[in-house]
């Protein structure tokens, strides 16, 4: 397995950014997982926090794992306009590197907290593109969390990346997209969270609203905290479930 860090320039961000690759030394193509970041770490958390690299040699999966700071994967209103990165660019850039499969079936996308919100929403937005996409103690209901948390870090997001208007009701709310969404055209939605992480009520929301709408989920809600070893033991779990 080779590990890599990708120094890009991306004309979508108007600058050059980063991203963590994985890649399988055998020859052919290969099927890849675009792994999303959390609100707090960078491109290299997951290959830092984890055993990442082991389990995707297992699998045989190439994994990319690109930087967006703390943008919710969203193109910010001041700021630098993150979901066109990761949804047009990012692919485009990672299809001309490296030799991966541009094929539905082998390509999936997932991420922890932030980043499994965001993995979601790329899903919901263009479900065309996945098999799978999981999210790990995702922060999944974004309005309600904009609306609640007084943290002065996370009020400062807020009025940087959405002043004007709030999420709920718009392309960037989950809730949304899900009341929106044919059913039939979805990957595989994979939902994981620990029953001791503060998250746990907004995965219950988004459950039960997918439920709702009858689609089909795979949640599953275990002891954890919202920590790496939750995470560690999770993302290995949910490699084994895109394998099937």
């Amino acid at each position: 397995m080779a590990r890599m860090r990708v120094d890009l320039s991306s004309e979508t961000l108007g600058l050059s950014t980063t991203m963590t690759v994985l890649m399988p030394e055998s020859p052919g193509e290969k099927r890849v997982l675009y792994l999303l970041h959390g609100l707090s770490d960078d491109d290299s958390a997951w290959s830092r926090f984890t055993s990442i690299e082991r389990y995707a040699a297992e699998a045989g999966l190439a994994v990319v794992m690109p930087q967006v700071h703390r943008s919710f994967y969203s193109d910010t209103a001041y700021g630098l306009p993150f979901w066109t990165f990761l949804s047009e660019e990012l692919p485009r850039t990672v299809e001309q590197l490296f030799h991966v499969s541009t094929r539905r079936a082998d390509t999936f996308v997932a991420g922890l907290s932030m980043g499994g919100y965001g993995a979601l929403k790329w899903a919901l937005r263009q479900p065309g593109r996945f098999a799978a996409a999981a999210s790990l103690s995702g922060a999944l209901d974004l309005a309600r969390i904009l609306e609640q948390d007084d943290r002065a870090f996370m009020q400062e997001l807020r009025r940087r990346s959405f002043p004007d208007r709030s999420v709920r009701g718009t392309d960037d709310d989950l809730l949304h997209l899900i009341e929106r969404a044919d059913p039939a055209s979805l990957p595989r939605l994979i939902i994981r969270c620990g029953t001791e992480d503060h998250t746990l009520p907004y995965n219950h929301t988004v459950v039960a609203a997918l439920e709702g709408r009858g689609i089909a989920v795979d949640s599953g809600f275990a002891p954890g905290a919202h920590e790496w070893g939750y995470w560690d033991r999770t993302i290995a779990e949910v490699l084994l479930q895109l394998q099937r």
